[in-house]
């Protein structure tokens, strides 16, 4: 069975993009952005900094946001085991690692992910 290469009145004539040998970039900053052969757009300059920043550090508000919750978390759960320990009654010394432990970490993760120069 031999196919008919030549399109008829109801067959499509796009090629699939493995067929035209054309090497696709599929980028949103590439498409919107950084695109040479389009018009000089009209966006504004502060926003498209600002879009390139966020694809470069996708959800970075809700992350910074998540480490602060659960540093404070840890922060106040130390706290209060220390308050404890202080007025004599008794914590369970895997209890407190572990809130020293979380203090630990979310610290190091809120550190870890506050602004830098290189950024901007």
């Amino acid at each position: 069975m031999e196919l008919n290469h030549r399109p008829t009145g109801y067959e499509s004539v796009a090629l699939p993009l493995s067929y035209t040998g054309i090497r696709i970039k599929l980028s949103l900053l590439d498409l919107f952005l950084n695109n040479p052969n389009k018009p000089e757009s009209n966006l504004d300059p502060n926003l498209k900094s600002r879009l390139l920043k966020e694809s470069k550090n996708p959800f970075r508000g809700l992350r910074r946001a998540v480490w602060i919750a659960l540093f404070g978390s840890a922060a106040l759960g130390f706290f209060i085991m220390f308050s404890k320990i202080l007025t004599g009654d008794t914590v369970s010394i895997n209890d407190f690692g572990i809130q020293a432990t979380a203090l630990v970490i979310f610290g190091f993760l809120l550190i870890k992910d506050r602004n830098r120069k290189s950024d901007d």
